[in-house]
């Protein structure tokens, strides 16, 4: 079967007001680039006409400002799922401009088979070809293409010709119960599906050519807190290991994206002390590339490769060596709980607050105000051998804590977080009650301005299994949003 061509403002006009749509990709990578910009034109020039137009968008994680950006500008979503960190649509969604679902990146393919969200009418789908008879080669992320292309009644192809991944995707979607059967990965390098998306050739409307590179996310450089705490992650992985907690041989890492997570990955790259290790994560940055290429890391298990554009053509010129090193799976796999749990993977992700018992709020700043979403921690934290959470001890020039008697939002509770690590020190906290975590986190994790703020806290405390005084324990919060610096806490104004 042949596809005809078409341009996307042919592509926009096949996606109406109140339409579904299902998109490839996670994060900034694998994304389709031209059509949505389109839509949001059209929604433009419908409320320019005073008609309604918006759409519900279903991605594998977020997008950048090509999608959510454009679309959110144009006022064209009524939806959003299951993750963000797009500054655009993030103040929409605090607005209340925008529905928005914070979903475990595992749950949104499923949830979307179950029928608990709202139909896909068009999934778009970025990719290097398609086959006359249906079968899809995506570029750089899995993310949800599969599942939103079985349930889309139309289906756009974005080829994109500025990539070329052939070779890298394990495409697999498990059954649905009550057939669910076991998930066949073993270890992190196994292969169990397709190198491609199959869909109907049936419902293909057309392809729209492309030759754009991903939008590229730009960190900061390392600066020395984020050295500290990468530090620190190595120093606990290698005495577990010496203590024969860990392993001598190592177990697989996950580690999420941003500035702490490359810390991590730099740490690893330095120490011999821990052996070559497998990636079971969810995203690779540029870092597991050097260290893939030093032998550090055996085999990197993902949904996307999120890198420079110069990391991804270093790949590209190189494919004969990273085809048998990098699987690209879809994020229901990449996030999916029985792996995780059977591959025993050290689990690092980042906080934005842990409270004085572990719980960790990642998502919402001062418990109203969202930043991003869950992600794909929970997903890992829940059901990893050890799960690490990281974060600074401090914000904003020290007017923050990060450690604080209790979370204003939890998305982990203390039940799934085992290790707590800032640039001060590491608080294990396997095995031990409440009283001696809260001791373990202020000895080793809080900032020195705020450790006497903490202790007296403790001492206004209602004793119980979990001590609080349910006047106080936002009352951090309270002083920051009043005074602007938490170190003004007085706790005897919540008495």
């Amino acid at each position: 079967m042949s596809y005809p061509i078409i341009t996307a403002q042919e592509a926009a006009m096949y996606i109406n007001n109140g339409d579904g749509v299902g998109i490839s990709g996670f994060t900034l990578s694998g994304t389709p680039k031209t059509v949505l910009p389109e839509v949001a034109k059209r929604a433009e020039e419908a409320h320019a006409a005073g008609k309604p137009f918006k759409i519900d968008l279903y991605s594998g994680a977020s997008t950048g400002d090509s999608i959510d950006g454009v679309l959110t500008r144009a006022n064209a979503i009524r939806f959003r799922a299951p993750f963000i960190s797009n500054p655009t649509v993030r103040s929409s969604i605090n607005a209340k401009e925008i529905q928005y679902c914070d979903l475990h990146l595992s749950l949104m393919a499923q949830d979307l088979r179950y029928g608990y969200m709202g139909k896909v009418n068009v999934a778009i789908l970025e990719a290097i070809d398609i086959t006359p008879d249906g079968k899809v080669y995506l570029t750089t992320a899995g993310g949800i293409g599969q599942t939103v292309a079985n349930l889309a009644d139309k289906i756009i192809i974005e080829r994109n010709t500025y990539h070329h991944t052939m070779g890298l995707h394990d495409v697999y979607e498990p059954l649905d119960p009550p057939c669910r059967r076991e998930i066949p990965i073993f270890n992190a390098a196994d292969r169990i599906g397709k190198p491609y998306v199959q869909v109907d050739p049936k419902k293909v409307i057309g392809i729209v050519e492309v030759h754009l590179p991903n939008e590229q996310v730009v960190f900061k450089e390392l600066d020395p807190v984020t050295r500290k705490i990468g530090e620190n992650v190595v120093g606990f992985i290698t005495r577990d290991i010496k203590r024969g907690i860990i392993p001598a041989t190592g177990l697989p890492i996950q580690s999420g994206i941003g500035n702490v997570a490359n810390a991590v990955l730099k740490g690893l790259e330095d120490c011999n002390e821990i052996p070559p290790l497998d990636l079971y994560s969810e995203v690779l940055q540029d870092s597991v590339i050097k260290l893939m290429e030093l032998g550090r890391v055996k085999a990197g298990s993902t949904c996307s490769l999120s890198l420079s554009q110069e990391c991804l053509q270093h790949v590209y010129d190189n494919l004969d060596f990273f085809r048998d090193r990098l699987i690209l799976r879809p994020s229901e796999i990449s996030n999916h709980p029985e792996i995780i749990r059977r591959l025993g993977i050290i689990a690092m992700n980042t906080a934005i607050e842990v409270d004085l018992y572990g719980c960790v709020n990642s998502s919402h700043i001062c418990g109203t105000r969202l930043m991003n979403g869950i992600g794909g921690s929970g997903d890992f934290a829940r059901n990893a051998y050890v799960s690490i959470f990281t974060c600074p001890s401090t914000q904003k020039g020290g007017m923050i804590s990060s450690i604080v008697p209790m979370v204003t939002h939890a998305d982990h509770t203390e039940h799934d977080v085992r290790v707590v690590v800032t640039e001060w020190g590491v608080a294990d906290l396997r095995g031990k009650n409440p009283d001696e975590r809260a001791k373990t986190i202020i000895e080793n994790c809080a900032h020195p301005d705020y450790r006497n703020l903490l202790w007296d806290y403790l001492k206004i405390a209602k004793s119980g299994h979990v001590s609080h005084n349910v006047a106080a324990a936002l009352g951090m919060h309270a002083t920051f949003e009043r005074e602007g610096d938490m170190r003004k806490t007085d706790w005897s104004t919540f008495a």
